[in-house]
């Protein structure tokens, strides 16, 4: 299958914590979209001074950063394994706040960075609940191959 067939590839039903995975993945991707675009929507939604220097390029590699991850969040949630969304829990709750808070703290972007460090957190643990509410079945694959036999075939669960 070519890249562009397997990206558009229907996924099939997905589990509610995918899909609302997805939809963040889509927001993530809009938000980072529009600050590569239009840096100056920083300073327009946030009401924030005028940039100077090169502060409209850093808005623009951030903007990059967030489009990058709401597109794996996309199509990562888009497999429909649990996994993805678990991982995209962890980061937000733990990862983003521990980080971008000192950083607001500090004085670097605090508005945009202190948003990012709220609504990471808040959606991550909606995905959480959402996780901890839906069934655990659907796809999963190990990480771990199936030991072979001596014929060549998979072990049967219990035999060695």
């Amino acid at each position: 299958m070519s890249l562009t067939k397997d990206l558009l590839e229907h996924p099939g039903d997905l589990p509610v914590p995918s899909k609302y995975t997805a939809m963040n993945g889509l927001f993530y991707l809009g938000s980072g979209a529009l600050m590569m675009v239009w840096p100056g929507a920083i300073q327009t939604v946030f009401r924030d001074a005028s940039f100077i220097g090169n502060e409209a390029a850093l808005i623009r590699i951030l903007g990059m950063t967030v489009a990058v991850i709401g597109w794996l969040y996309l199509f990562g949630s888009l497999s429909g394994d649990r996994r993805i969304v678990a991982a995209t829990v962890s980061e937000r709750v733990v990862l983003v706040p521990l980080v971008l808070v000192p950083l607001a703290i500090a004085g670097v972007f605090p508005h945009l960075l202190v948003a990012f460090a709220v609504l990471g957190p808040v959606l991550g643990i909606g995905a959480w609940l959402l996780l901890s509410r839906s069934p655990s079945g659907g796809p999963r694959t190990s990480l771990v191959p199936p030991r072979q036999n001596e014929t060549g075939g998979a072990n049967p669960a219990g035999s060695a």
